[in-house]
Order: structure tokens, then sequence, then C-alpha cells
């Protein structure tokens, strides 16, 4: 199946802009929840609980929203494969920015009762299915808009968006939490949920101007000529269910391990070391700065040694410096604090850069949309729970945080044997994406 010829210039700029853009307020939306679950949610919407089981509850319900995943990876991806990248990420963007607004409207426990946890829940849960579409979709308009030879530095721009909205949640947080505590906890915290009504229309109107894929454009010729293909999920699983597993193991530390050096490390923070909560807000910004550094670092090495290897060297790296974040952080020394998130949060971000232009290099272009969202949002599911289990596995402990570190040294070691599983893949059937964008037909 052939391609149009490359885009102008200009165009792949605009399209790269609103790619970023339109991924940086998904995930702002989508981390001020977390963020907010380990400092609002469990004091406003679990008030009968103690405070340990209210953290839990709260960190459960952060969890529904990466349950919900795959379900927006089966609807979206459908739509994607059917209908188009584009058509898919102005759904999901207009999904994600009006239920994060909502939750900002949300009365809490005293007031409503149940019905604030019930629907708190609802909301995230929408979140998810609309994340659940949104990254692959995101990821596949710019590498099929772009040069196979640039493909590791192209795919980290998407993942830009993660540390972009990091800092105007973290940053976000940051400033509402100078109110003083009864303002925080009464009105402050709902201020940047309704900032997403704002930031909204200016995502939809970048994604309304981002052109459709070209490989998109392409099997809808085909389709034409030979009607449309069979069901692009079913198909997924049919013939490179082996490989979706090898893309859930190579995405899996950019997800639960990120969740756990911010959402997990906030709460660890606040609650079992008795640091101040701008403090840890504030490391996570720093965090997210550094996070910004190395996905461009690690995006521009792709090009040159192969985006698999940086992605099972980047894990390697996290597994050596678990264990030495966490007790940085452990000091309660707020510039080792900062130092031992920025730590953990630069390592597991080096494979984070080009894991896109790894996974969507395993699938064909006729379910690709379908295959990669739901290979990374499987991975999301088993990441959602990270911050849960890191909390139990601290409570277990007695507060101690070598059971926290530990599991970030798990999901990591996961990661390198996903990426090398990819490279073995890639190597074994030469299917490396050819010409000017991802157009291989990937052997079954």
């Amino acid at each position: 199946m052939s391609t149009t010829a490359k885009p102008p210039l200009k165009d792949v700029r605009r399209l790269l802009f609103g790619a970023f853009s339109g991924t940086a307020l998904e995930w702002y939306d989508y981390f001020l929840y977390g963020t907010a679950a380990a400092l609002v949610f469990n004091k406003l919407f679990f008030t009968d609980l103690s405070a340990a089981a209210g953290t839990l509850a709260s960190f459960g319900t952060f969890a529904v929203g990466f349950v919900a995943r795959p379900i927006g990876a089966a609807v979206f991806g459908h739509i994607g494969d059917r209908y188009g990248r584009k058509v898919s990420l102005i759904i999901t963007v207009v999904m994600m920015g009006a239920t994060t607004g909502c939750i900002g409207l949300l009365p809490s426990y005293d007031t409503i009762g149940i019905w604030a946890p019930a629907l708190l829940t609802v909301l995230r849960f929408v979140q998810g299915i609309s994340v659940g579409g949104e990254w692959s979709g995101a990821m596949l308009l710019t590498l099929e808009h772009t040069p196979k030879e640039k493909h590791g530095s192209y795919s980290s721009v998407p993942q830009l968006g993660s540390p972009v909205g990091t800092l105007m949640s973290s940053g976000a947080f940051a400033l509402v939490g100078m109110l003083p505590d009864d303002a925080f906890y009464s009105w402050g915290w709902r201020l940047p949920f309704l900032a997403a009504f704002p930031l909204l229309g200016f995502a939809l109107y970048l994604r309304v101007r981002i052109e459709e894929s070209p490989v998109f454009r392409a099997m809808q010729e085909d389709a034409e000529r030979n009607g449309p293909p069979p069901a692009p999920l079913v198909e997924a699983f049919r013939r490179t269910w082996g490989r979706m597993i090898v893309g859930i193991g190579a995405a899996l530390l950019g997800v639960g391990g990120f969740f756990l050096m911010t959402t997990f490390i906030i709460s660890y923070g606040t609650g079992e070391l008795g640091i101040d909560k701008q403090t840890m807000l504030n490391a996570t910004v720093v965090g997210a700065v550094v996070e910004i550094a190395v996905i461009i670092a690690g995006g521009r090495l792709a090009d040159r040694i192969g985006s698999w290897k940086v992605c099972a060297i980047g894990a390697a790296v996290t597994m050596v410096a678990a264990f030495p974040a966490f007790w940085l952080v452990d000091t309660k020394q707020t510039p080792l604090v900062y130092l031992g998130v920025a730590l953990g949060i630069g390592a597991l971000s080096i494979p984070y850069g080009p894991i896109g232009a790894v996974v969507a290099s395993l699938f064909p272009e006729e379910f690709r949309y379908s295959a990669v969202a739901m290979s990374y949002n499987l991975a999301g599911v088993l990441g959602g729970f990270v911050p849960l289990i890191a909390a139990s596995v601290t409570g277990a402990a007695g507060g101690a945080s070598w059971g926290a570190a530990l599991l970030l040294v798990g999901v990591a070691a996961c990661t390198v044997a996903g990426s090398i599983a990819a490279g073995t893949v890639l190597r074994r059937h030469g299917s490396l994406p050819s010409s000017d964008t991802l157009n291989a037909k990937v052997p079954a």
C-alpha cells in the first residue's frame, strides 16, 4: 500500500504542534486527578473512612481510569482504523476536557453523601475511555506523516505532552496549594479542574486543523476498491496477539513507573514522611522539567542507535536508580527530595520518549490504531494499579520505602524484557517501516 508524497514542512510543524498540544491537555486533565487523589479526594469524597482507607479508596478510583482505557482503545481504535485518526482525536479531546471540568463542579461527600464518590468514579471512568484512544491516535498521526529515519525523535514530540501536562497540573495545584487549607479544600482545588473548559476550546481548534494521516487516506482508497477490511481489533488479536504482549511489556515502565514517581510519591511524602505538600508538588515540577530534557535526548539517541535499544537501556538505568531515588526522598531534606524525584522520573523517561516508535512498528497499518491502542492501554491497566500496590506494600512494610522501590525495579525489568523482545521481532521479520511513513506490511 503506497502513501502520498511527504507533506510540506509547515504542515508537519502544524501537525506536531497540534498533536503535542492536544496530548498535553489530555495529560493535564488526567494527571490533575492523580494529584487530587493524593491530596484532596481522600479528605473530601471518602470522609467516612480512616485516613489510610481513604487514601486506598482514592487511589482505587484513580485506578478505575486505567481499567476503562482498554474500552477506549477498542472504541477509538475502531474509529481510528475505519473512520480516521483525526476524527478519533477530536472526540477524545472533547470527552476529556468536558469530563475534567465537571469534576471541578462535583459536590463533596458532606453535601450529597455516597453520590459524591459514585459520580467521581463515573467521571474518572469516562476520562479513562478518552485517554484510551488519545495517545495512539496522536502517535500514529505523527509517525505516519514523518520520515522513518526520524521516527525516534518525532515520536518523542507527543510524549512531551506528558511532562508538560505534569507541569501544568502540578503547577496549578502548587499555586492553589498556597491558599490557606480551609480555602484550598473548600474551593481552591476546583480551579485547576475548571480551567479544562477554556483549554478545551484551544485544543479543539488545533485538532480540527490537523491533516488526516496519508496512511489512512491510502487505506480508504484500498477499501473503496476491495471493500472494508475485517474488524480491526479482532484481526489484531488474531494475527498479532504475541506482539501485543511484547508491546505491553515495553510500554509498562512509562506508565506504571511514572505514576509511582508522581502520584504515589506525593502521597508517600506527605502521608508517611510528613513532608509539606508544597515541597512534594514542587518536586514533581522539577521532575517534569528533567523529563522534558530526557525525552528529547532519548528521541534523538533513538534516531542513531534504534528505538528499542534506547527503551531497554532506559529501563535498565531505572532498575539501578530505583532504590537511590527513594532513599533521597526518605531524607526529608528538600533539595534531596527534589533530587530523588528528579532521578526517578528522569531515569524512566529515557524509554518513554521513543516507545511510540517501538510499539507502532510492530503492527500493520490496516489495524495499527487498534493494536497500538490496546497494547499501550493494557499496559496502562497494569500501570494504573501501581500506586495502589505501592501504597499497600508500603503500609505492610510499616511505612518503609523499600517495597515501593522494589516494585519500580520489577516494572522496569518488564520493560527491559519487552523492549529486547520487540527488537528481536523487528529484526526477525525485517518489519521496520520503509520509505517515508509507517506503511510496511508486517507479517503476522
